[in-house]
Protein backbone atom coordinates (compact mmCIF):
# COMPACT_ATOMS: atom_id res chain seq x y z
CA UNK A 1 0.00 0.00 0.00
CA UNK A 2 1.54 3.25 -1.15
CA UNK A 3 -1.10 5.97 -1.36
CA UNK A 4 -0.70 7.16 2.23
CA UNK A 5 -4.07 5.63 3.20
CA UNK A 6 -4.61 2.24 4.74
CA UNK A 7 -7.73 1.13 2.92
CA UNK A 8 -9.58 0.90 6.22
CA UNK A 9 -11.97 3.75 5.36
CA UNK A 10 -13.02 2.06 2.12
CA UNK A 11 -13.40 -1.29 3.88
CA UNK A 12 -15.65 0.24 6.53
CA UNK A 13 -17.72 2.11 3.95
CA UNK A 14 -18.19 -0.97 1.79
CA UNK A 15 -19.36 -3.03 4.76
CA UNK A 16 -21.65 -0.32 6.13
CA UNK A 17 -23.36 0.20 2.77
CA UNK A 18 -23.79 -3.51 2.00
CA UNK A 19 -27.29 -4.66 1.13
CA UNK A 20 -28.83 -7.54 3.00
CA UNK A 21 -32.44 -8.72 3.24
CA UNK A 22 -32.58 -7.19 6.72
CA UNK A 23 -31.10 -3.81 5.73
CA UNK A 24 -33.44 -3.47 2.74
CA UNK A 25 -36.55 -4.37 4.72
CA UNK A 26 -35.63 -2.14 7.65
CA UNK A 27 -34.90 0.91 5.52
CA UNK A 28 -37.30 3.82 6.03
CA UNK A 29 -35.98 5.80 3.05
CA UNK A 30 -38.76 7.01 0.74
CA UNK A 31 -38.45 8.90 -2.54
CA UNK A 32 -39.72 12.47 -2.48
CA UNK A 33 -40.76 12.85 -6.11
CA UNK A 34 -41.52 16.54 -5.69
CA UNK A 35 -37.90 17.05 -4.67
CA UNK A 36 -36.31 14.90 -7.38
CA UNK A 37 -33.11 16.55 -8.66
CA UNK A 38 -33.14 18.36 -12.00
CA UNK A 39 -31.12 16.18 -14.42
CA UNK A 40 -28.96 18.93 -15.95
CA UNK A 41 -26.37 21.30 -14.51
CA UNK A 42 -26.94 24.79 -15.94
CA UNK A 43 -24.61 27.69 -15.19
CA UNK A 44 -26.73 30.83 -14.94
CA UNK A 45 -24.03 33.47 -15.52
CA UNK A 46 -22.32 31.98 -18.58
CA UNK A 47 -23.45 32.26 -22.20
CA UNK A 48 -24.12 29.02 -24.05
CA UNK A 49 -21.88 28.16 -26.98
CA UNK A 50 -23.87 26.15 -29.51
CA UNK A 51 -22.26 22.91 -30.60
CA UNK A 52 -22.46 21.89 -34.27
CA UNK A 53 -25.80 20.31 -35.08
CA UNK A 54 -24.09 18.28 -37.76
CA UNK A 55 -21.26 16.09 -36.50
CA UNK A 56 -19.71 12.83 -37.68
CA UNK A 57 -21.73 9.71 -36.88
CA UNK A 58 -19.60 6.71 -36.03
CA UNK A 59 -20.23 4.18 -38.75
CA UNK A 60 -17.64 1.70 -37.47
CA UNK A 61 -19.13 -1.60 -36.36
CA UNK A 62 -19.72 -1.40 -32.62
CA UNK A 63 -17.67 -4.52 -31.91
CA UNK A 64 -14.70 -3.06 -33.76
CA UNK A 65 -14.84 0.05 -31.57
CA UNK A 66 -14.63 -2.10 -28.45
CA UNK A 67 -11.16 -3.33 -29.46
CA UNK A 68 -8.66 -0.57 -28.66
CA UNK A 69 -6.49 0.39 -31.65
CA UNK A 70 -2.77 0.28 -31.11
CA UNK A 71 -0.50 3.30 -31.26
CA UNK A 72 -1.03 6.95 -30.51
CA UNK A 73 -3.49 9.29 -32.14
CA UNK A 74 -2.57 11.04 -35.35
CA UNK A 75 -5.99 12.52 -36.09
CA UNK A 76 -6.34 16.22 -35.28
CA UNK A 77 -9.16 16.94 -32.87
CA UNK A 78 -11.75 19.30 -34.35
CA UNK A 79 -14.85 20.81 -32.78
CA UNK A 80 -16.99 18.47 -34.87
CA UNK A 81 -15.10 15.40 -33.63
CA UNK A 82 -15.23 16.64 -30.05
CA UNK A 83 -18.97 17.18 -30.42
CA UNK A 84 -19.38 13.62 -31.68
CA UNK A 85 -17.41 12.32 -28.69
CA UNK A 86 -19.52 14.27 -26.21
CA UNK A 87 -22.76 13.15 -27.83
CA UNK A 88 -21.83 9.47 -27.96
CA UNK A 89 -20.67 9.56 -24.33
CA UNK A 90 -23.33 11.68 -22.64
CA UNK A 91 -25.74 13.19 -25.17
CA UNK A 92 -29.53 12.92 -25.04
CA UNK A 93 -30.51 10.17 -27.46
CA UNK A 94 -34.16 9.39 -26.81
CA UNK A 95 -37.29 10.51 -25.04
CA UNK A 96 -39.84 8.25 -23.40
CA UNK A 97 -43.21 9.71 -22.49
CA UNK A 98 -45.49 8.39 -19.78
CA UNK A 99 -49.23 8.80 -19.16
CA UNK A 100 -49.88 12.05 -17.35
CA UNK A 101 -47.22 14.02 -19.19
CA UNK A 102 -44.06 12.68 -17.53
CA UNK A 103 -41.04 11.97 -19.65
CA UNK A 104 -37.48 10.71 -19.31
CA UNK A 105 -34.66 11.94 -21.54
CA UNK A 106 -32.34 8.99 -22.02
CA UNK A 107 -28.61 9.53 -22.46
CA UNK A 108 -26.06 7.73 -24.56
CA UNK A 109 -24.76 5.76 -21.55
CA UNK A 110 -26.74 4.09 -18.80
CA UNK A 111 -27.02 5.56 -15.31
CA UNK A 112 -28.34 3.96 -12.13
CA UNK A 113 -31.94 4.97 -11.67
CA UNK A 114 -31.69 7.14 -14.83
CA UNK A 115 -30.46 9.91 -12.52
CA UNK A 116 -27.42 10.97 -14.60
CA UNK A 117 -25.21 12.46 -11.92
CA UNK A 118 -22.13 12.32 -14.17
CA UNK A 119 -20.92 15.63 -15.63
CA UNK A 120 -18.35 16.29 -18.36
CA UNK A 121 -15.89 19.19 -18.61
CA UNK A 122 -13.43 19.80 -21.44
CA UNK A 123 -9.98 21.35 -21.11
CA UNK A 124 -9.40 22.35 -24.74
CA UNK A 125 -5.96 23.39 -25.89
CA UNK A 126 -5.59 22.33 -29.51
CA UNK A 127 -9.16 21.75 -30.71
CA UNK A 128 -9.63 23.22 -34.17
CA UNK A 129 -12.69 25.45 -34.14
CA UNK A 130 -12.84 25.91 -30.35
CA UNK A 131 -10.78 28.56 -28.49
CA UNK A 132 -8.52 27.27 -25.74
CA UNK A 133 -10.33 27.18 -22.43
CA UNK A 134 -12.17 25.12 -19.86
CA UNK A 135 -15.75 24.23 -20.79
CA UNK A 136 -18.75 22.45 -19.28
CA UNK A 137 -20.87 20.24 -21.54
CA UNK A 138 -24.63 20.68 -21.17
CA UNK A 139 -26.53 17.78 -22.77
CA UNK A 140 -29.92 19.42 -22.14
CA UNK A 141 -29.46 22.21 -24.67
CA UNK A 142 -26.48 20.58 -26.43
CA UNK A 143 -24.07 23.42 -25.70
CA UNK A 144 -20.86 24.13 -23.85
CA UNK A 145 -20.22 27.02 -21.49
CA UNK A 146 -16.75 28.40 -20.94
CA UNK A 147 -15.66 28.45 -17.31
CA UNK A 148 -12.11 29.71 -17.94
CA UNK A 149 -10.32 31.37 -20.81
CA UNK A 150 -6.93 30.12 -21.95
CA UNK A 151 -5.06 26.84 -22.05
CA UNK A 152 -5.29 24.92 -18.75
CA UNK A 153 -3.80 21.65 -19.96
CA UNK A 154 -0.59 22.24 -18.02
CA UNK A 155 -2.58 22.52 -14.79
CA UNK A 156 -4.06 19.10 -15.43
CA UNK A 157 -0.69 17.66 -16.47
CA UNK A 158 0.75 18.82 -13.15
CA UNK A 159 -2.24 17.54 -11.19
CA UNK A 160 -1.93 14.11 -12.84
CA UNK A 161 1.90 14.11 -12.81
CA UNK A 162 2.08 13.35 -16.53
CA UNK A 163 3.49 15.89 -18.96
CA UNK A 164 1.89 14.02 -21.87
CA UNK A 165 -1.46 15.62 -20.95
CA UNK A 166 -0.04 19.04 -21.81
CA UNK A 167 0.62 17.83 -25.38
CA UNK A 168 -2.71 16.11 -25.99
CA UNK A 169 -5.33 18.18 -27.80
CA UNK A 170 -7.85 18.11 -24.97
CA UNK A 171 -8.71 16.37 -21.72
CA UNK A 172 -12.22 15.46 -20.63
CA UNK A 173 -12.77 15.66 -16.88
CA UNK A 174 -15.51 13.42 -15.51
CA UNK A 175 -17.22 14.52 -12.30
CA UNK A 176 -20.30 13.56 -10.32
CA UNK A 177 -22.93 15.57 -8.45
CA UNK A 178 -23.67 13.50 -5.35
CA UNK A 179 -27.27 14.58 -4.70
CA UNK A 180 -28.53 13.44 -8.06
CA UNK A 181 -27.84 9.86 -7.00
CA UNK A 182 -28.06 10.02 -3.19
CA UNK A 183 -31.66 11.26 -3.61
CA UNK A 184 -32.53 7.63 -4.31
CA UNK A 185 -29.60 5.52 -3.20
CA UNK A 186 -28.31 7.43 -0.13
CA UNK A 187 -24.68 6.89 0.89
CA UNK A 188 -24.37 3.70 -1.21
CA UNK A 189 -24.51 6.06 -4.19
CA UNK A 190 -20.73 6.43 -3.86
CA UNK A 191 -20.38 3.07 -5.55
CA UNK A 192 -22.78 4.23 -8.27
CA UNK A 193 -20.65 7.28 -9.07
CA UNK A 194 -17.98 4.98 -10.42
CA UNK A 195 -20.31 2.41 -11.96
CA UNK A 196 -21.96 5.19 -13.94
CA UNK A 197 -18.79 7.06 -14.87
CA UNK A 198 -17.31 3.73 -15.94
CA UNK A 199 -20.31 3.01 -18.14
CA UNK A 200 -19.99 6.45 -19.70
CA UNK A 201 -16.25 5.88 -20.22
CA UNK A 202 -17.04 2.67 -22.11
CA UNK A 203 -18.87 4.82 -24.66
CA UNK A 204 -16.16 7.47 -24.66
CA UNK A 205 -13.41 4.91 -25.24
CA UNK A 206 -15.37 3.31 -28.08
CA UNK A 207 -16.10 6.64 -29.76
CA UNK A 208 -12.64 8.06 -29.09
CA UNK A 209 -10.89 5.04 -30.55
CA UNK A 210 -13.14 5.02 -33.63
CA UNK A 211 -12.47 8.72 -34.23
CA UNK A 212 -8.71 8.31 -33.91
CA UNK A 213 -8.32 10.15 -30.60
CA UNK A 214 -6.53 7.43 -28.57
CA UNK A 215 -8.23 8.06 -25.21
CA UNK A 216 -6.17 7.47 -22.09
CA UNK A 217 -7.75 7.26 -18.65
CA UNK A 218 -6.24 8.78 -15.51
CA UNK A 219 -7.68 7.63 -12.20
CA UNK A 220 -4.81 9.19 -10.25
CA UNK A 221 -4.50 12.94 -9.75
CA UNK A 222 -4.31 15.51 -6.98
CA UNK A 223 -8.01 15.86 -6.29
CA UNK A 224 -8.03 19.34 -4.76
CA UNK A 225 -6.15 20.81 -7.72
CA UNK A 226 -8.57 19.43 -10.32
CA UNK A 227 -11.63 20.39 -8.26
CA UNK A 228 -10.27 23.91 -7.85
CA UNK A 229 -9.64 24.20 -11.57
CA UNK A 230 -13.28 23.31 -12.23
CA UNK A 231 -14.51 25.61 -9.46
CA UNK A 232 -16.50 22.80 -7.83
CA UNK A 233 -18.30 22.96 -4.52
CA UNK A 234 -16.63 19.84 -3.13
CA UNK A 235 -19.41 19.33 -0.63
CA UNK A 236 -21.66 18.53 -3.57
CA UNK A 237 -19.56 17.56 -6.61
CA UNK A 238 -16.11 16.14 -7.26
CA UNK A 239 -13.86 15.15 -10.17
CA UNK A 240 -13.59 11.38 -10.65
CA UNK A 241 -11.47 10.72 -13.75
CA UNK A 242 -9.53 12.41 -16.56
CA UNK A 243 -9.41 11.25 -20.18
CA UNK A 244 -6.73 12.68 -22.49
CA UNK A 245 -7.56 12.88 -26.20
CA UNK A 246 -5.94 13.74 -29.49
CA UNK A 247 -2.45 13.66 -31.02
CA UNK A 248 0.39 13.32 -28.54
CA UNK A 249 2.93 15.20 -30.66
CA UNK A 250 1.32 18.64 -30.55
CA UNK A 251 3.01 21.67 -28.99
CA UNK A 252 2.91 21.52 -25.23
CA UNK A 253 0.85 23.97 -23.23
CA UNK A 254 2.75 26.73 -21.49
CA UNK A 255 3.83 26.60 -17.88
CA UNK A 256 1.00 26.82 -15.39
CA UNK A 257 0.82 29.58 -12.84
CA UNK A 258 1.73 28.82 -9.24
CA UNK A 259 -1.93 28.97 -8.27
CA UNK A 260 -5.24 28.77 -10.07
CA UNK A 261 -7.50 31.77 -9.68
CA UNK A 262 -10.69 30.79 -7.89
CA UNK A 263 -13.90 30.76 -9.90
CA UNK A 264 -17.45 30.66 -8.60
CA UNK A 265 -20.08 30.32 -11.30
CA UNK A 266 -23.62 29.91 -9.94
CA UNK A 267 -25.81 27.12 -11.29
CA UNK A 268 -29.52 26.39 -11.15
CA UNK A 269 -30.51 24.56 -7.96
CA UNK A 270 -31.24 20.88 -8.48
CA UNK A 271 -33.96 20.60 -5.83
CA UNK A 272 -35.74 22.70 -3.27
CA UNK A 273 -33.78 20.83 -0.60
CA UNK A 274 -30.75 18.54 -0.62
CA UNK A 275 -29.76 15.89 1.92
CA UNK A 276 -26.13 15.45 2.86
CA UNK A 277 -24.51 12.03 3.34
CA UNK A 278 -21.29 12.53 5.31
CA UNK A 279 -20.25 8.89 4.90
CA UNK A 280 -20.01 9.41 1.13
CA UNK A 281 -17.92 12.53 1.49
CA UNK A 282 -15.73 10.86 4.09
CA UNK A 283 -14.78 7.89 1.91
CA UNK A 284 -14.15 10.19 -1.03
CA UNK A 285 -11.87 12.31 1.13
CA UNK A 286 -10.04 9.25 2.43
CA UNK A 287 -9.47 8.05 -1.15
CA UNK A 288 -8.22 11.44 -2.36
CA UNK A 289 -4.57 12.17 -3.14
CA UNK A 290 -3.43 15.33 -1.40
CA UNK A 291 -0.12 16.04 -3.11
CA UNK A 292 2.09 15.25 -6.07
CA UNK A 293 4.26 13.17 -3.75
CA UNK A 294 1.27 11.07 -2.68
CA UNK A 295 0.25 10.63 -6.32
CA UNK A 296 3.72 9.49 -7.36
CA UNK A 297 3.83 6.99 -4.53
CA UNK A 298 0.38 5.70 -5.39
CA UNK A 299 1.23 5.29 -9.05
CA UNK A 300 4.64 3.70 -8.52
CA UNK A 301 3.20 1.21 -6.06
CA UNK A 302 0.43 0.31 -8.44
CA UNK A 303 2.65 -0.45 -11.42
CA UNK A 304 2.08 -4.17 -11.28
CA UNK A 305 0.60 -6.42 -13.95
CA UNK A 306 -2.96 -7.66 -13.53
CA UNK A 307 -2.92 -9.96 -10.54
CA UNK A 308 0.63 -8.63 -10.14
CA UNK A 309 3.24 -9.33 -7.53
CA UNK A 310 1.48 -8.27 -4.33
CA UNK A 311 -2.00 -9.25 -5.50
CA UNK A 312 -0.85 -12.58 -6.91
CA UNK A 313 1.15 -13.36 -3.78
CA UNK A 314 -1.85 -12.60 -1.60
CA UNK A 315 -4.17 -14.66 -3.78
CA UNK A 316 -1.74 -17.54 -3.99
CA UNK A 317 -1.22 -17.57 -0.25
CA UNK A 318 -4.95 -17.48 0.33
CA UNK A 319 -5.61 -20.30 -2.11
CA UNK A 320 -2.65 -22.32 -0.94
CA UNK A 321 -1.14 -22.97 -4.35
CA UNK A 322 1.48 -20.47 -5.53
CA UNK A 323 1.52 -19.51 -9.16
CA UNK A 324 -1.78 -21.04 -10.20
CA UNK A 325 -4.95 -19.14 -11.01
CA UNK A 326 -7.73 -20.05 -8.55
CA UNK A 327 -10.12 -20.88 -11.37
CA UNK A 328 -7.66 -23.35 -12.86
CA UNK A 329 -8.25 -25.63 -9.88
CA UNK A 330 -12.00 -25.71 -9.90
CA UNK A 331 -14.31 -27.65 -12.16
CA UNK A 332 -14.77 -28.51 -15.76
CA UNK A 333 -13.65 -25.94 -18.33
CA UNK A 334 -16.32 -24.85 -20.81
CA UNK A 335 -14.49 -23.38 -23.80
CA UNK A 336 -16.26 -20.45 -25.43
CA UNK A 337 -16.43 -20.01 -29.20
CA UNK A 338 -14.39 -17.16 -30.68
CA UNK A 339 -16.15 -13.81 -30.27
CA UNK A 340 -17.72 -12.16 -33.29
CA UNK A 341 -15.64 -9.71 -35.27
CA UNK A 342 -18.67 -7.67 -36.28
CA UNK A 343 -22.20 -7.21 -35.06
CA UNK A 344 -23.62 -5.61 -38.21
CA UNK A 345 -24.62 -2.48 -36.31
CA UNK A 346 -22.62 0.74 -36.05
CA UNK A 347 -21.62 2.38 -32.79
CA UNK A 348 -23.93 5.33 -33.50
CA UNK A 349 -26.89 3.07 -34.19
CA UNK A 350 -26.15 1.03 -31.07
CA UNK A 351 -25.96 4.13 -28.86
CA UNK A 352 -29.30 5.33 -30.21
CA UNK A 353 -30.97 1.98 -29.55
CA UNK A 354 -29.38 1.33 -26.16
CA UNK A 355 -31.49 1.50 -23.01
CA UNK A 356 -31.53 -0.61 -19.87
CA UNK A 357 -33.81 -3.60 -20.39
CA UNK A 358 -36.64 -3.69 -17.85
CA UNK A 359 -38.05 -7.09 -18.82
CA UNK A 360 -36.28 -10.19 -20.11
CA UNK A 361 -37.89 -13.13 -21.86
CA UNK A 362 -36.57 -16.62 -21.18
CA UNK A 363 -35.36 -16.92 -24.78
CA UNK A 364 -31.76 -18.17 -24.92
CA UNK A 365 -28.66 -16.39 -26.11
CA UNK A 366 -26.20 -18.24 -28.30
CA UNK A 367 -22.79 -19.16 -26.96
CA UNK A 368 -21.29 -16.69 -29.45
CA UNK A 369 -23.52 -13.92 -28.08
CA UNK A 370 -22.18 -14.48 -24.58
CA UNK A 371 -18.62 -15.04 -25.75
CA UNK A 372 -18.65 -11.70 -27.58
CA UNK A 373 -20.09 -9.81 -24.61
CA UNK A 374 -17.48 -11.24 -22.22
CA UNK A 375 -14.62 -10.49 -24.61
CA UNK A 376 -15.85 -6.91 -25.00
CA UNK A 377 -16.27 -6.45 -21.24
CA UNK A 378 -12.68 -7.49 -20.55
CA UNK A 379 -10.93 -5.80 -23.49
CA UNK A 380 -7.82 -3.84 -22.46
CA UNK A 381 -7.88 -0.05 -22.16
CA UNK A 382 -5.23 2.63 -21.81
CA UNK A 383 -5.01 3.84 -18.22
CA UNK A 384 -2.64 4.78 -15.43
CA UNK A 385 -3.52 1.57 -13.56
CA UNK A 386 -3.51 -2.04 -14.78
CA UNK A 387 -6.89 -3.66 -15.44
CA UNK A 388 -7.84 -7.02 -14.02
CA UNK A 389 -8.88 -5.93 -10.52
CA UNK A 390 -12.32 -7.52 -10.87
CA UNK A 391 -13.29 -11.08 -11.73
CA UNK A 392 -16.38 -12.11 -13.70
CA UNK A 393 -18.63 -14.75 -12.16
CA UNK A 394 -21.76 -15.87 -13.99
CA UNK A 395 -25.06 -17.57 -13.48
CA UNK A 396 -26.02 -19.04 -16.85
CA UNK A 397 -29.75 -19.61 -17.20
CA UNK A 398 -30.31 -19.97 -20.94
CA UNK A 399 -27.30 -20.01 -23.27
CA UNK A 400 -27.24 -22.51 -26.10
CA UNK A 401 -24.56 -25.22 -25.74
CA UNK A 402 -23.62 -24.08 -22.23
CA UNK A 403 -25.24 -26.05 -19.39
CA UNK A 404 -27.12 -23.98 -16.85
CA UNK A 405 -25.07 -23.31 -13.76
CA UNK A 406 -22.59 -21.10 -11.92
CA UNK A 407 -19.25 -20.27 -13.54
CA UNK A 408 -16.21 -18.04 -13.32
CA UNK A 409 -14.78 -16.51 -16.49
CA UNK A 410 -11.12 -17.29 -17.20
CA UNK A 411 -9.84 -14.36 -19.28
CA UNK A 412 -6.59 -15.92 -20.45
CA UNK A 413 -8.34 -19.01 -21.77
CA UNK A 414 -11.55 -17.22 -22.82
CA UNK A 415 -13.44 -20.00 -21.11
CA UNK A 416 -15.95 -20.58 -18.36
CA UNK A 417 -14.91 -22.72 -15.42
CA UNK A 418 -17.77 -24.57 -13.79
CA UNK A 419 -18.40 -23.94 -10.10
CA UNK A 420 -21.55 -26.05 -10.05
CA UNK A 421 -24.25 -27.08 -12.48
CA UNK A 422 -27.97 -26.59 -12.07
CA UNK A 423 -30.94 -24.31 -12.60
CA UNK A 424 -30.42 -21.13 -10.57
CA UNK A 425 -32.99 -18.65 -11.90
CA UNK A 426 -34.65 -18.40 -8.51
CA UNK A 427 -31.33 -17.93 -6.72
CA UNK A 428 -30.15 -15.31 -9.21
CA UNK A 429 -33.33 -13.27 -8.79
CA UNK A 430 -32.85 -13.40 -5.03
CA UNK A 431 -29.20 -12.30 -5.26
CA UNK A 432 -30.23 -9.32 -7.40
CA UNK A 433 -32.24 -7.79 -4.55
CA UNK A 434 -35.12 -10.16 -5.34
CA UNK A 435 -35.69 -8.53 -8.72
CA UNK A 436 -37.20 -10.76 -11.44
CA UNK A 437 -34.67 -9.40 -13.96
CA UNK A 438 -31.94 -11.38 -12.25
CA UNK A 439 -33.82 -14.62 -12.75
CA UNK A 440 -35.30 -13.95 -16.18
CA UNK A 441 -32.01 -12.98 -17.86
CA UNK A 442 -30.21 -15.53 -19.99
CA UNK A 443 -26.95 -14.86 -18.13
CA UNK A 444 -26.05 -12.65 -15.20
CA UNK A 445 -22.50 -11.38 -14.74
CA UNK A 446 -21.42 -10.76 -11.15
CA UNK A 447 -18.29 -8.64 -10.83
CA UNK A 448 -16.28 -9.61 -7.74
CA UNK A 449 -12.93 -8.34 -6.50
CA UNK A 450 -10.34 -9.42 -3.91
CA UNK A 451 -11.02 -6.04 -2.34
CA UNK A 452 -8.75 -6.33 0.68
CA UNK A 453 -5.83 -7.27 -1.56
CA UNK A 454 -6.56 -4.37 -3.91
CA UNK A 455 -6.73 -1.96 -0.97
CA UNK A 456 -3.42 -3.31 0.29
CA UNK A 457 -1.81 -2.18 -2.97
CA UNK A 458 -3.78 0.96 -3.83
CA UNK A 459 -5.03 2.21 -0.47
CA UNK A 460 -8.53 3.64 -0.18
CA UNK A 461 -8.35 4.85 -3.79
CA UNK A 462 -8.39 1.20 -4.81
CA UNK A 463 -12.07 1.27 -3.94
CA UNK A 464 -12.62 3.75 -6.73
CA UNK A 465 -10.67 1.52 -9.12
CA UNK A 466 -12.65 -1.68 -8.59
CA UNK A 467 -16.01 0.08 -8.93
CA UNK A 468 -14.79 2.01 -11.97
CA UNK A 469 -13.41 -1.06 -13.72
CA UNK A 470 -16.61 -2.99 -13.05
CA UNK A 471 -18.69 -0.10 -14.42
CA UNK A 472 -16.53 0.17 -17.52
CA UNK A 473 -16.75 -3.59 -18.12
CA UNK A 474 -20.51 -3.45 -17.63
CA UNK A 475 -20.76 -0.55 -20.07
CA UNK A 476 -18.84 -2.48 -22.71
CA UNK A 477 -21.11 -5.47 -22.17
CA UNK A 478 -24.07 -3.13 -22.73
CA UNK A 479 -22.66 -1.99 -26.07
CA UNK A 480 -21.82 -5.53 -27.17
CA UNK A 481 -25.30 -6.73 -26.19
CA UNK A 482 -27.23 -4.01 -27.99
CA UNK A 483 -24.89 -4.22 -30.95
CA UNK A 484 -25.76 -7.91 -31.30
CA UNK A 485 -29.48 -7.31 -30.91
CA UNK A 486 -30.19 -8.33 -27.32
CA UNK A 487 -30.49 -6.43 -24.06
CA UNK A 488 -28.66 -5.67 -20.83
CA UNK A 489 -29.35 -4.09 -17.47
CA UNK A 490 -27.27 -3.14 -14.46
CA UNK A 491 -28.57 -4.43 -11.13
CA UNK A 492 -27.89 -4.02 -7.45
CA UNK A 493 -27.49 -7.01 -5.17
CA UNK A 494 -27.22 -8.56 -1.73
CA UNK A 495 -23.48 -8.21 -1.14
CA UNK A 496 -22.67 -11.09 1.16
CA UNK A 497 -25.19 -13.46 -0.41
CA UNK A 498 -23.46 -13.14 -3.80
CA UNK A 499 -20.11 -14.15 -2.33
CA UNK A 500 -21.67 -17.02 -0.43
CA UNK A 501 -23.41 -18.29 -3.55
CA UNK A 502 -20.11 -18.54 -5.42
CA UNK A 503 -18.26 -20.02 -2.42
CA UNK A 504 -15.84 -21.56 -1.88
CA UNK A 505 -14.32 -20.19 -5.07
CA UNK A 506 -15.17 -16.58 -4.19
CA UNK A 507 -13.82 -16.75 -0.64
CA UNK A 508 -12.00 -13.54 0.26
CA UNK A 509 -13.72 -11.49 -2.45
CA UNK A 510 -16.43 -8.84 -2.41
CA UNK A 511 -19.35 -8.27 -4.76
CA UNK A 512 -18.91 -5.03 -6.72
CA UNK A 513 -21.48 -4.82 -9.56
CA UNK A 514 -23.93 -6.92 -11.58
CA UNK A 515 -24.92 -6.85 -15.26
CA UNK A 516 -27.74 -9.01 -16.62
CA UNK A 517 -27.84 -10.09 -20.29
CA UNK A 518 -30.74 -11.51 -22.26
CA UNK A 519 -33.42 -11.07 -24.84
CA UNK A 520 -35.90 -8.32 -24.06
CA UNK A 521 -39.59 -9.04 -23.61
CA UNK A 522 -42.67 -6.97 -24.35
CA UNK A 523 -42.27 -3.27 -25.08
CA UNK A 524 -38.54 -3.47 -24.31
CA UNK A 525 -38.10 -5.68 -27.37
CA UNK A 526 -38.71 -2.79 -29.76
CA UNK A 527 -38.18 0.93 -30.11
CA UNK A 528 -41.90 1.63 -30.53
CA UNK A 529 -42.18 3.80 -27.43
CA UNK A 530 -38.82 5.49 -27.86
CA UNK A 531 -38.45 8.52 -30.07
CA UNK A 532 -35.04 9.41 -31.47
CA UNK A 533 -34.11 13.03 -30.85
CA UNK A 534 -31.25 13.06 -33.26
CA UNK A 535 -33.44 14.00 -36.22
CA UNK A 536 -34.50 17.14 -34.38
CA UNK A 537 -31.03 18.60 -34.34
Amino acid sequence: MTSGSTGEAARRFHDRTAHSPASVRQSTHALDWDNKPFPFKVYTDLPAVELPRSFPPIADDVLMTLRPPGGLSGTPLTLELLTSLLFHAAGVTRKKSYPGGGEVLFRAAASTGALYQTELYVAAGAVFGLPAGLYHFSPGDFTVRRLRDGDVRRVLATAAADDAIARRAATIIVSAIYWRNTWKYQARAYRHLFWDSGTLLANLFAAGGALGQAPRLYAGFVDADVNALLGLDVMREAALELVALGPADGPAAGESHQSVVEIHHPALPLSAEEADYPALRAVHGASSLASAEALRGWREGGRVPPRGSELQAALSARDGETGKSPSARMGEIQKLPPPRDRAGRSLSDTVHRRGSTRRFSHAPLSAVDLSTALAAATAPFEADFPPGLVDLYLIVNAVEDIPAGAYVYERAEHALVSIRRGEFRRESAYLCLEQPLGGDAAAVVYFLSPLDDVLAVYGDRGYRLVNLEAGLAGGRAYLAAYGQGFGASGLTFYDRAVVEFFAPHAAGKDAIFVTALGRAAGADASDVQLQSLRSRR
